[in-house]
């Protein structure tokens, strides 16, 4: 199955895009609010005491740890058949549609006060995420005809759609929800993502002829399936393999945002400012912040490199963004050092954190699918990507068993190790460039 990628030469335009691509904006922007605004509270809520004014679950650290890795590891795990489903049952656009109305259901459960009804909350979210997240992002490419110029800009807007939605989720949700009442918070995310499927319920009258499915016929199934791999597709296939092993490296450091950073700003980190203390949450927006800032001046260096002729593989660029958010643990080594000395630790050390790790994922992540798009073989297309968001769920859960074997070292030694490990590993890959661009067998150029 394919889906069709063409639009009307009359189609509605809105600053020169497809009037579709704002509605795509505008539904990705709620479900990132919605999902950003639920994950700020996350693992704050499961260890706040059943005995305080605004009662969570009293777990341990180290319990809210492994379900947050087990829940956005399954999260990523999703996508792999929601995108099988869009690609051989119902095509894009309906599974994005579904993916919603499960979303709208999972997080209005979440408002409900009980530990059944936070597991069936989430239930849903993972199984809404995953019809909507890899679903939703070929629909905006395929608002746009091949060789289309407006396609990079669509992108780079509908990019900034999804973090506007990740900025403000955890100032209002997790605002709400760490003042006055966890479940209030949860309901302002539930409110978001209906929000969200509206527009995109009625926005489907500019999303003609985008997302739907197209049958192919048995003969070419059979032709496609048939093909060998060339001596050159099984290099890249190799190339492929150490992308996904970078990745799974990438987030395992990063993710330790919403899980032992959340916490560790919540439980050790001296909020107050100008006598008002501010919300562990507030810090999950850092990242959103500092990519809508940072994007244009971080692009700008990679194409004045480019424009230098000294060119800079997907590769290359990855491994940088491992190298510079790694160094944004050792601002939270010194920010354990000072915990052990003084009792706490100030607020800069987050601001300096989150810095590093968000130039290190404009470095990294925005080149990840467009380069497994540029090497994967055609048969393999969809595993590849599959393989991808595969990658990304490991990635989460070893973030996950990261934080929790904080619990037994300190986060002290547990910062300083990850700014080692990534620092070393990638010096490493780096080192092997060369032979490893060989492999790439030019794809890259060849895809521009």
């Amino acid at each position: 199955m394919a889906i069709a990628n063409s639009i009307s030469a009359t189609e509605k335009t809105i600053f020169g895009h497809p009037a579709g691509l704002f509605v795509l904006f505008f539904t990705e922007l709620w479900e990132r609010f919605s999902y950003y605004g639920m994950r700020a509270l996350f693992t704050i809520f499961l260890v706040a005491e059943t005995t305080s004014q605004n009662p969570g679950f009293g777990w341990t650290n180290e319990d809210a740890l492994w379900l947050y890795g087990w829940y956005t590891m399954l999260v990523y795990l999703a996508c792999i058949p929601g995108g099988w489903i869009a690609d051989n049952l119902l095509g894009q656009k309906k599974t994005v549609m579904l993916g919603g109305l499960l979303l709208c259901l999972g997080h209005g459960i979440l408002a409900l006060d009980g530990e059944i009804s936070f597991y069936v909350g989430c239930a849903f979210i993972i199984l809404g995420v995953g019809g909507l997240k890899p679903n939703i992002s070929s629909m905006v490419g395929g608002l746009y005809p091949k060789g289309d110029k407006r396609r990079d800009l669509g992108f780079y807007i509908f990019y900034m759609g999804i973090n506007l939605g990740a900025f403000f989720a955890p100032l209002l949700c997790g605002w709400i929800g760490e003042t006055y009442n966890w479940h209030y918070g949860f309901g302002l995310a539930a409110v978001g993502m209906i929000i969200g499927q509206l527009t995109y319920y009625f926005g489907q009258p500019y999303l003609k002829k985008v997302g739907e499915l197209k049958q192919q016929n048995a003969q070419q199934k059979k032709e496609l399936r048939a093909q060998k791999l060339t001596p050159i597709e099984k290099d890249r296939v190799k190339v492929l393999l150490i992308s996904f092993l970078m990745i799974i490296v990438f987030w395992g450091a990063f993710e330790q945002a919403g899980g032992l950073m959340n916490l560790y700003a919540k439980q050790k980190t001296d909020r107050m400012f100008m006598g008002w203390e501010i919300p562990a949450s507030w810090f999950q927006a850092l990242n959103a912040f500092f990519i809508v800032t940072l994007a244009v001046i971080v692009g700008g260096i990679w194409m004045k490199i480019k424009i230098k002729g000294k060119g800079a593989s997907s590769i290359f660029k990855i491994a940088v963004g491992i190298l510079i958010m790694g160094w944004g643990f050792m601002f939270m080594r010194f920010a354990a050092s000072e915990y052990e000395l003084l009792g706490y630790s100030s607020m800069h050390w987050l601001f300096l954190a989150y810095l590093f790790h968000t130039i290190g994922e404009l470095c990294a992540s925005p080149v990840s699918l467009s380069f497994i798009t540029k090497l994967a073989p055609e048969k393999y297309a969809a595993l590849m990507m599959g393989l991808y968001f595969a990658a990304s769920g490991m990635g989460n859960m070893l973030a996950a068993r990261v934080g929790v074997n904080a619990e037994a070292i300190g986060e002290k030694a547990t910062f300083t190790g990850i700014f080692i490990f990534c620092t070393v590993f990638a010096l490493l890959i780096i080192a092997v460039l060369k032979p490893i661009n060989r492999l790439m067998h030019n794809a890259e150029e060849t895809s521009n």
